[in-house]
């Protein structure tokens, strides 16, 4: 593969695999069939790479099928030189794409495409169907690709970082793209549903509530002009029922009532053809009402066996409702991400970088590994987060002579090597508050741990907050990774955590904290005050820019932050550093 590398270099071309299905090009000037398919798809505004050559084989016949026009279609293949981060900036330029679809088993530079993705989004939807979300999945992708498998949450926050719509399947991922290609984005939220089916009406707003849309309060204009022209029997509300009898100029009329409420953002339109003959009629109406939209995204649903008539083309069509829903909550996620604003990264003064870069340089020099509890303190405090006082001690009268200088109440906590979740076995006692108890627990942890308990931390007791986690990673795949969630004893029970690569702005933090079910609990739940979330996304910010000075951090967990009515203080921290060894480029995928 090297050498046949260097030869194309030789010639300033690029090369697409080895080991992959070839390229399409659908561009008149250039009309280029370069696969051993025997499809070519007609020409359209979508783009899309595979990892899969014969799987890609599937997608242009199933493409074809829904009439989907490609741009380029292109099959990675071993991405020995044009990876898929490379078509993504190449579709990005191309005046003729303008939805870019990816199959991905495995990424190449994770970092890189999170931060090309997060700007190519800005103006063109990226739609993925990452594979190996599940353990024997990713085991599968492995083998297949030789990437390591990663955690599919990392993965799926990475995508959602990155303004990236992930869907579960290629039929999905299709149902999305018909969507992007043909209509415009919503600019909310707020759904109307037109229906000549009571049932398949309730389906639909079923699914809007399920998917995070709402149905649209349409105004006392829309509904008389609606009464107007529809029959007695008719629901003026939302989903609107013409009932059965419903004809196409019914159809037009109500359609165009309904788009020119203010109150509405997208529009579902779905047809059950009573009588056969209608359904080109209806067809061509919904697709005249699409055209007169005025930038709001309209849908439909034709429920028959004859499938869809071609008059209704460009008109997005579904089989069936909750495929519509699906498909426009993704559109209406991905305009909201695109509406955001992008953030920037938090700068802070008071870091204190010489000491940061010294205890970490002096933990390297002895070939890393874990802080010790002092070690800890003093690098947090030195990034600006908050940390009780505690003494590191050695015996029993050592933990009484710190206690008293701490002065009551205290924590005790064993320390040793070993001992990283010292809750696990019974190595945490908290609010001591007489000589005696801080003597009996630490006799106690002794005598249960022996030799694993080198020595304890004892720890002034804090006032007690709502309790989080913020960590830290250094993934293989995907540089360090910073997580937020539920803290205390059941973190991995629980598994509420938010991820995001690292660096972070202030957009990517208030993303994640909104992300975390427990942030409802900051809130203030059954009479207790509201903790300090910019207290919060100071840490987590803090903790970014404590990674960006000090890359050498392998691990890092905050257990439990303590988020207080205001401020936050790290009660517990464990921090593993390493030497950097540079890895070998990501460019070239290993199989």
């Amino acid at each position: 593969e090297q050498r046949l590398l260097d030869k194309v270099r030789a010639t300033g071309m690029r090369m697409v695999g080895p080991n992959c299905m070839g390229v399409l090009n659908t561009d008149p000037t250039v009309n280029m069939h370069a696969t051993f398919a025997s499809i070519f798809p007609p020409a359209g505004n979508v783009a899309m790479s595979s990892q899969s050559g014969a799987l890609g084989l599937a997608i242009l016949d199933y493409a074809k099928s829904l009439n989907i026009g490609f741009s380029t279609f292109i099959s990675v293949g071993n991405k020995v030189d044009v990876s898929g981060n490379d078509l993504i900036q190449y579709w990005a330029e191309d005046p003729r794409t303008k939805v870019i679809l990816l199959y991905l088993e495995s990424f190449g530079n994770p970092r890189k495409f999170a931060q090309i993705a997060r700007r190519v989004g800005k103006e063109k939807p990226i739609v993925v169907v990452k594979a190996g979300r599940s353990q024997s999945g990713a085991r599968a992708a492995s083998s297949h690709t030789g990437a390591m498998a990663t955690d599919d949450a990392i993965v799926a926050d990475l995508l959602r970082q990155s303004g990236v719509i992930r869907t579960d399947t290629l039929e999905e991922m299709f149902d999305v793209a018909t969507l992007l290609a043909n209509q415009p984005l919503p600019p909310g939220r707020r759904v109307a549903i037109v229906t000549n089916a009571g049932g398949p009406g309730i389906l639909a707003a079923d699914a809007c509530e399920a998917n995070g849309l709402e149905l649209a309060s349409l105004n006392e204009t829309t509904m008389r002009d609606l009464r107007a022209f529809l029959p007695p029997a008719a629901s003026v509300g939302n989903p609107v029922d013409m009932i059965a009898s419903a004809s196409p100029d019914q159809y037009a009329k109500t359609l165009d009532a309904v788009l020119a409420d203010e109150n509405v953002d997208a529009v579902i339109a779905i047809y059950i053809p009573v009588l056969p003959t209608d359904a080109p009629s209806v067809a061509a109406k919904i697709r005249e009402s699409a055209s007169r939209a005025a930038g709001k995204t309209v849908i439909a649903t034709f429920m028959s066996a004859q499938g869809v008539p071609a008059p209704l083309a460009p008109v997005p069509a579904f089989a069936f409702p909750e495929r519509a829903v699906t498909a426009l909550a993704r559109a209406a996620k991905y305009a909201e991400w695109r509406r955001t604003p992008v953030g920037s990264i938090i700068g802070f003064p008071n870091i204190d970088a010489t000491t940061l870069r010294s205890i970490i340089d002096g933990r390297v020099a002895i070939g890393g590994g874990w802080l010790n509890p002092l070690e800890v303190r003093d690098l947090l405090r030195a990034v600006g987060i908050n940390t009780p006082d505690l003494e590191l001690v050695s015996d029993q009268e050592d933990a009484v002579d710190a206690a008293m200088f701490l002065d009551f109440p205290v924590a005790l906590k064993a320390y040793g090597p070993a001992l990283l979740h010292k809750s696990d076995v019974g190595g945490v006692k908290l609010g001591l508050d007489s000589i005696a108890a801080v003597r009996s627990a630490y006799a106690d942890m002794k005598r249960r741990l022996g030799e694993q308990m080198t020595g304890a931390v004892v720890q002034k007791m804090a006032p007690r907050g709502v309790e989080v986690m913020v960590g830290a990673t250094a993934d293989p795949a995907f540089g360090h990774v910073v997580a937020y969630g539920a803290g205390g004893t059941l973190v991995e029970l629980l598994a509420d955590i938010a991820f995001r690569v690292h660096p972070l702005t202030d957009a990517d933090v208030a993303e994640m904290i909104a992300q975390a079910r427990v942030t409802k609990v900051l809130a203030g739940v059954r009479g207790a005050a509201a903790a300090d979330v910019n207290a919060l996304a100071e840490v987590i910010s803090r903790v970014s820019a404590l990674l960006e000075i000090c890359p050498e951090i392998r691990e890092l967990d905050i257990n439990p932050l303590s988020v207080l009515a205001t401020g936050a203080v790290a009660l517990d921290a464990r921090i593993r550093v390493e030497p950097i060894i540079p890895g070998p480029p990501s460019r070239r995928i290993a199989y």
